[in-house]
C-alpha cells in the first residue's frame, strides 16, 4: 500500500526551526493564508540502521516539469502516481540522479557540512527574497481540526511529510512502497534559479520493482530504519 496522500504543497516560507527536534527540520509555510508545517527528515531514528541520510542536491530539471510546477495554485495539489507528470520517482526520472547521493549527517560543527546547513541556507535565501517559493513533495496530514500544530502553534495542524524516496524499504514499511510517489524539496527565487533537494534512507534500496516499488535483487533494504512518520514525531 502505498503511502497516504500523495501530492505537493506550494506556498511562502513564514518561519523555520532548525533543532526542534534531532530527526526533523520544521518549515513553516504559508499558502495564501493557510498554514501548513513541512516536516523534513534529517536523520534515521532507528538504533540499528546508519543514521545520516543520503542526500543530493540539483538545480537542473526539465522545462516541461518547471512549467507544470508554476502552474500549481498556493496550497496542497494532490498528484497522480504516474509518469510524465509532477510526481517525483527517484529511480525512473531520468533527471534526478540517485548516484550522486552521499551521506551527509544532521549537525555537526562547522559551516555547510550537515543537512541542517543546507536546508537552513535555502530557506533563509527563500525568506531574504521575497517572491520565493517552496515545494514540497510528500505525503499530507490534517487538516487536525481541534489540534494546534506542536511546533508552530497555528490551528487547525496542517502539514506534510515523508519528504524523503517512498520506495525500495524492506520489513516493516514495505508497506509504504510505490513508484512516482517518492518526496523532496525544490526551492523557486524570483531571479529564475531552482534548488532541488533529495532524501533517502541508507536501509532503502535503488533497484526496485516498476510496480510496486518493492527491493529487487542484492540491494535489498535493511529491516530498520526510522522515518519519523507518527504523528507524535512529525
Amino acid at each position: 500500500m502505498p503511502v497516504s496522500k500523495y501530492g505537493v504543497l506550494k506556498g511562502t516560507i513564514a518561519g523555520h526551526l532548525r533543532d526542534a527536534d534531532d530527526d526533523h527540520y520544521q518549515i513553516l509555510v504559508n499558502a495564501n493564508g493557510t498554514m501548513f508545517r513541512i516536516a523534513v527528515n534529517v536523520k534515521s531514528s532507528a538504533p540499528k540502521a546508519p543514521s545520516d541520510l543520503l542526500f543530493a542536491t540539483s538545480n537542473r530539471m526539465p522545462d516541461t516539469f518547471v512549467a507544470l510546477l508554476q502552474e500549481l495554485e498556493p496550497g496542497y495539489t494532490r498528484l497522480a502516481s504516474k509518469p510524465d507528470g509532477l510526481a517525483l520517482d527517484y529511480v525512473r526520472c531520468g533527471w534526478i540522479k540517485p548516484k550522486t547521493m552521499r551521506a551527509v549527517p544532521p549537525s555537526v560543527p562547522g559551516g555547510d557540512n550537515d543537512l541542517k546547513d543546507k536546508i537552513e541556507a535555502a530557506v533563509v535565501a527563500a525568506i531574504r527574497l521575497e517572491g520565493s517559493v517552496v515545494y514540497a513533495f510528500g505525503s499530507k496530514w490534517g487538516p487536525e481540526k481541534d489540534k494546534k500544530d506542536r511546533y508552530f502553534r497555528f490551528l487547525p495542524g496542517n502539514g506534510i511529510h515523508d519528504i524523503h524516496m517512498n520506495q525500495g524499504n524492506g520489513a516493516g514499511y514495505r508497506k509504504d512502497n510505490g513508484v512516482f510517489q517518492d518526496g523532496g524539496l525544490i526551492f523557486e527565487y524570483p531571479n529564475g534559479k531552482r534548488q532541488a533537494f533529495f532524501f533517502a534512507f541508507q536501509s532503502q534500496s535503488f533497484v526496485t520493482d516498476d510496480k510496486t516499488g518493492n527491493a529487487l535483487g542484492d540491494r535489498k533494504p535493511k529491516k530498520e530504519r526510522g522515518n519519523g512518520k507518527a504523528a507524535s514525531e512529525r
